[in-house]
């Protein structure tokens, strides 16, 4: 009887397969991930340590519109070109921000290949630090190298 259902309806079975599959995936790709998702309490504690970087790889307008304590400037298009001046932190937590993650993600992932050991995404981004209450700093002029 199931097996009569299933031929009768493959295509609806495949859908439901499939769609599964991708609310599934999310999931998964964090799972395995080499770069950890942090909270907002996390990264507080992580920025305190001593020798820790922050990356916002935001534009320069949404940089200047407001940024996590000490964060240093490096919009995603830049950060492979960029990559000499943070060479030091290779074996120190860094923490990589954006607005609300995306392009965060990239950035962490792009980290770790490049050989950086402890890299880590502010989870929600700057948005979940504001949301949070947590102080911000802003910049006047877009932040030049």
């Amino acid at each position: 009887m199931l097996l009569s259902f299933l031929e009768k309806n493959w295509p609806l079975v495949l859908v439901f397969v499939l769609s599964g599959a991708m609310l599934l995936w999310p999931l998964l790709q964090r799972r395995l991930s080499p770069v950890r998702e942090i909270g907002t309490l996390d990264a507080t504690r992580l920025m305190n340590q001593s020798g820790s970087l922050v990356i916002d790889v935001r534009d320069a307008k949404e940089f200047a519109a407001g940024h996590l304590p000490r964060a240093r400037h490096i919009p995603l298009p830049e950060l492979e070109s960029r990559l000499g001046e943070i060479g030091k932190f290779k074996d120190k937590p860094v923490l990589v921000t954006d607005k609300s993650g995306a392009r965060a993600g990239s950035a962490a992932r792009f980290l770790r290949r490049s050989g950086f050991a402890n890299v880590f995404q502010l989870k929600g981004g700057v948005a979940a630090w504001q949301q949070a209450s947590l102080p911000v700093e802003r910049a006047s002029a877009p932040v030049e190298r």
